[in-house]
């Protein structure tokens, strides 16, 4: 039987925002590549999120330095179709090498030679480098706690895509980070009972005297923080461009009907167990919240701007009911909860991969995206050279900084033909 085999010289493993990035920056060097993609160039930005969903960040920031968003007001926040619309436009724009519909089933090191021996469901490929841009959402995570009630409707929030797959009665959202509450937020506008069960979080005003977020976390030098704070790292963010964008305040998400509680802690029979950690992590965000605004402040004192006071921004509302007097335990039937949607994030799966590039927990082990192993390069993951790693602009710069990387190397390797 015939094997069908592609030598190149750099592969890229997904066409996501990182995959397609990558590409950009090898193709302007001149670097032979190819980039293979499982379904189709950004599919999670079309099925792996809510049929409702905008980017979180405005149109003018949240895109590749090369190209706008066609038809887009600037300050707009993008569907999700668009955004899966405009990397392939993008991708087109340089011919970029995507085979889509090719899955990756093993990566192994050369013994005795160099390179990496790649066999995909379209054959086997010989590269010298592989670049793993398939981000950190690979595998939805829902909690060991999780009832194992055959009558309750569980799904991850990757599987989440509108309120009418649910069954009727009222929802447990479990996580309020981004997904959690917009989530949580539309079940509630749809007329759904719904309970949310609030986490540590940070909460970043929408925007400021006149500007967004993203704008003041770019002046205040915040997206390129090169690590994240102690204590934070497993924190979420809650924030969202939804409605034209709004300031996810969780006192005015009870005063619209959405029931909070703290952290999900244990489930027992019928019931449903909570920390009780409301308060404190509202307040905690809060004071995320105030720390913002006090740096903008500041930066436009120390930088003479004329934009607006906006003194209401440092008005909440009154501690409602739950936070005064927080739920501890929840009977599920007589509460009527029908539905449970795990906002609780993704664990990586890099088992394709079996090269020297891991710590003792399976997690990558690089330096801005350069990894333990010669030759194998991680992209797209969280804070892999700063804040802004897994953002769309963001993974274009560390695409940039590893393509150098790759070159650099390419021409030690072309010295004499070594």
């Amino acid at each position: 039987m015939t094997v069908n085999k592609t030598e190149i010289d750099t592969l890229i493993v997904g066409a996501g925002q990182a995959g397609i990035a990558m590409s950009e920056h090898l193709t302007r060097q001149e670097v032979p590549h190819l980039v293979l993609e499982k379904n189709r160039i950004a599919e999670a930005w079309r099925s792996g999120r809510w049929d409702s969903l905008v980017a979180n960040g405005p149109a003018w920031h949240d895109r590749f330095p090369g190209m706008t968003f066609p038809g887009s007001d600037p300050d707009s926040f993008v569907p999700k179709d668009q955004v899966a619309d405009y990397f392939e436009a993008y991708a087109e724009k340089f011919n970029a090498p995507v085979k889509t519909g090719v899955t990756v089933l093993s990566v192994e090191r050369n013994e005795g030679n160099r390179g990496f021996t790649v066999t995909t469901s379209d054959g086997v490929i010989e590269a010298q480098r592989i670049v793993a841009a398939t981000g950190p959402f690979h595998k939805p995570v829902i909690p060991a706690i999780a009832p194992k009630d055959p009558e309750l409707y569980q799904i991850h929030s990757a599987k989440y895509y509108n309120p009418e797959q649910l069954p009727e009665g009222a929802v447990l959202v479990v996580g309020a980070g981004s997904s959690g509450v917009q989530i949580a937020d539309e079940l509630n506008r749809a007329g759904k009972q719904v309970f949310l069960s609030v986490g540590p979080h940070d909460r970043p005003p929408r925007s400021y005297r006149g500007r967004d977020f993203v704008w003041w976390l770019g002046v205040l030098g915040l997206w390129d923080a090169a690590a994240n704070e102690p204590g934070k790292e497993h924190v979420t963010i809650a924030v969202s461009g939804a409605h034209g964008g709004r300031t996810i305040d969780f006192r005015q998400l009870a005063a619209e009907g959405i029931n909070l509680v703290g952290r999900t802690k244990a489930f027992t029979h019928d019931s449903v167990t909570f920390d009780a950690d409301l308060s404190a992590n509202i307040n905690a965000g809060d004071n995320n919240y105030l720390s913002l605004l006090d740096a903008a402040d500041a930066y436009i004192d120390r930088n003479g701007l004329d934009l607006p006071l906006e003194p209401q921004a440092r008005e909440f509302l009154a501690d409602p009911e739950s936070m005064t007097q927080p739920t501890l335990e929840l009977n599920l039937k007589e509460a009527g909860i029908s539905a449970i949607i795990w906002a609780t994030g993704y664990a990586t799966d890099y088992s394709w991969l079996t090269v020297d590039a891991f710590d003792e927990k399976g997690q990558p082990k690089h330096h801005r995206g350069v990894s333990k192993e010669a030759g194998v390069y991680f992209l797209g993951l969280p804070w892999l050279s700063r804040r802004g790693s897994t953002f769309i602009w963001g993974v274009w710069h560390d695409a940039k900084y590893i393509a150098d990387q790759i070159v650099i190397q390419r021409q030690y390797q072309q010295y004499r033909n070594a």
